[in-house]
């Protein structure tokens, strides 16, 4: 018999800041329980919630603003596997299928990370060339094909 494979509905975002298209600077916040661990924003879709919804309400929760607009979306769901010891954390899901945004902030935007349940300890703003070094094994796959695909499009 083989195990079952259940993976978690999440939305991830690409964050550009506010000088997009004449800079190019990802955005990557450094997890609170993870050392020298970046990513970028994420988080699950609630039971009965739109994807747009999602993505807002995550952006809130994660980095404290939602003064955001979508610049354009991954066009298929992607997913990874968790590592065995954040498997065991995340029973009974195996992984994450995510939708991925790349997000511009509006010149309004204020990122607070000192949010309701923080998950991140700071922030930084990246070239695409550098983001890969800062982030997750096995969420690198997944981060390099879709900055792929937005570089493809003429988007980074």
């Amino acid at each position: 018999m083989s195990k079952k494979v259940l993976y978690r509905p999440n939305v991830a975002m690409i964050i550009v800041s506010n000088n997009y298209p004449k800079k190019i600077e990802l955005f990557i916040a450094q997890r609170n329980d993870l050392t020298d661990i970046w990513q970028f924003p994420q988080g699950g879709i609630d039971k009965g919630e739109e994807v747009h919804e999602a993505l807002f309400r995550e952006l809130e929760e994660e980095i404290g603003t939602g003064k955001a607009k979508i610049v354009a979306e991954y066009p298929e769901w992607i997913s990874y596997d968790f590592p065995e010891k954040i498997a065991q954390r995340m029973k009974p899901f195996s992984g994450q299928i995510q939708r991925y945004f790349l997000l511009k902030l509006k010149k309004s935007a204020i990122i607070n990370l000192e949010t309701k349940f923080p998950e991140f300890s700071s922030y930084k703003f990246v070239g695409v060339d550098e983001v890969l070094n800062y982030t997750a094994h096995f969420k690198k796959p997944v981060y390099e094909k879709v900055i792929k695909y937005f570089i493809k499009k003429g988007l980074l």
